[in-house]
């Protein structure tokens, strides 16, 4: 090894090359030796689920790829690891960019302090959020709580996100590869083997990521405001779980939809689909300022909400079993993708909160281990969103119907039998109703309720008032 200084890049939710600002800063300042470590130590509960570990091993794999194999890969508590590397080689910096997970902030400032301790210099930077959560802040510098004005008087009146910067130079990384793990080593493919489908579906890597955001911004982007309600149409990106794990940037997103905004008739389009990246920065924004949200009601009255314990609920919610077409298509949906549409996100998760009366924490969990896009901060926020306990949360008494709202956003069935096939034959006016259906209806379309599709769990009516008297029960007078 060569006694001339190193710089380490440490890659972490940046798994790409392109807009990565620590990695240039890296380079800029002479060789680098690229890593990552999988830190499941300091990360305890929060942990990446199966989903998300599976995305991460192919991601890795791309990460490598364009590193030419010069990826250097970790497994264990990081302080410890980026001391040992430090001690091994002659290491002048580490730079990465910032995580807001709190403990990952909890984490990210011991080894600041450690190394800068040990003479070694560190840089951090924003590679991950368009602004950030410590810049946004009301008037009397307290975080905002509610969407509207965070994204309107705060973000949109802030400076505006930086442009995204390009891929670097990679001839001065440094290969130690022998001394270190291999993708395979981190053991991150599950062991139950649930996941065929998703090989199908999705590319994980960076270039994955830019070619879905180009076939989004062609295909999908004009007709988003609307089209975006009905799970079968392609007005959705489906960027979300490239963002997670950062092999692109909202930044790159940001700034290369905005190149559309010639197009005719897109201007409603792509101010909504901006607002959207908005509502990811609101979900940092909250965790970075309330960093209990995973786990606590940011609205402590909800702390005497009395949910119930159903382990049959709970079962047959997370096999789409309810007896409920749209719910059980958004679960199996989940099952078989790792993804879900985000209006069936919202109906499946108000269906367990409010005609389940369960915990949102088991829904919380259930999503963390099968969701490919699990980011803590959206996760979490997502779930006191619907639960009615979250900041500028939809109000407890906002039960979304699962048989309307079949009806509104799946008209003519697409998403509702592509998920549940054996309702194929149902016609339309009974799909999201079945037990209402006639014998002989039931009987040409081969459904036999309570044997190959269940009857429903809970009376919608029934359960509705159950719900809206327990929140009687907690409100604030």
């Amino acid at each position: 090894m060569s006694n001339d200084a190193l710089n380490i890049h440490w890659f972490r939710q940046d798994l790409r090359l392109e807009d990565n600002p620590s990695l240039c800063e890296a380079i800029s300042k002479g060789r680098v030796l690229p890593i990552y470590i999988l830190d499941d130590i300091n990360s305890a509960k929060d942990k990446l689920g199966s989903a998300s570990r599976w995305w991460l091993h192919h991601s890795l794999v791309s990460l490598n790829k364009s590193l030419e194999g010069r990826l250097s890969i970790y497994s264990g508590d990081a302080l410890e690891i980026i001391k040992d590397i430090t001690k091994k080689h002659n290491i002048s910096s580490v730079s990465w960019n910032r995580c807001y997970e709190p403990w990952r902030i909890n984490r990210d400032k011991k080894i600041k302090i450690e190394l800068e301790k040990s003479g070694v210099e560190v840089n951090t930077f924003n590679g991950s959020l368009l602004w950030e959560p410590f810049n946004i802040l009301k008037s009397d510098g307290t975080p905002y709580r509610v969407f509207s004005p965070y994204y309107r008087k705060g973000c949109l009146n802030a400076p505006p996100p930086r442009k995204p910067l390009d891929k670097p130079d990679l001839g001065s990384l440094i290969d130690v590869t022998e001394q270190s793990l291999s993708v395979n080593d981190l053991d991150l493919i599950p062991k139950i083997k649930w996941f065929d489908q998703m090989e199908n579906l999705w590319v994980p890597g960076e270039d994955g990521a830019i070619k879905k955001l180009h076939e989004f911004l062609d295909n999908g982007l004009l007709g988003y405001k609307e089209g975006r309600n009905f799970p079968s149409q392609k007005n959705v990106s489906q960027l979300s779980p490239h963002i997670h794990l950062g092999e692109i940037s909202p930044n790159k997103v940001w700034y290369s939809a905005q190149l559309k905004e010639s197009v005719d008739g897109i201007e409603k389009d792509l101010a909504h689909f901006l607002s959207e990246l908005g509502w990811r920065e609101f979900s940092y924004n909250l965790l970075y300022h309330f960093p209990s949200l995973p786990r606590e009601n940011l609205q402590k009255k909800f702390d005497n909400f009395p949910w119930q314990k159903n382990e049959k609920f709970s079962e047959k919610w997370k096999k789409g079993l309810t007896g409920y077409p749209i719910v059980d298509a958004g679960m199996r949906e989940l099952w078989q993708t790792g993804y879900m549409h985000n209006r069936v996100r919202m109906i499946v998760g108000s269906f367990l909160v409010k005609n389940l009366l369960l915990h949102w924490h088991e829904g919380e969990e259930w999503f963390w281990d099968c969701l490919i896009d699990a980011d803590l901060a959206s996760n979490s926020a997502s779930w006191q969103w619907v639960a009615g306990s979250g900041a500028d949360a939809a109000p407890y008494f906002r039960i979304f119907n699962p048989i309307s709202q079949g009806i509104k956003f799946d008209p003519e069935g697409e998403y509702t039998k592509k998920f549940l096939p054996e309702l194929k034959d149902l016609p339309i006016k009974y799909l999201y109703n079945p037990w209402e259906a006639p014998a002989d209806i039931l009987e040409q379309a081969n459904v036999k309720l309570g044997e190959n599709y269940p009857e429903p769990i809970v009376d919608l009516k029934e359960s509705r008032e159950k719900a809206l008297n327990a929140f009687d029960q907690i409100r604030i007078k």
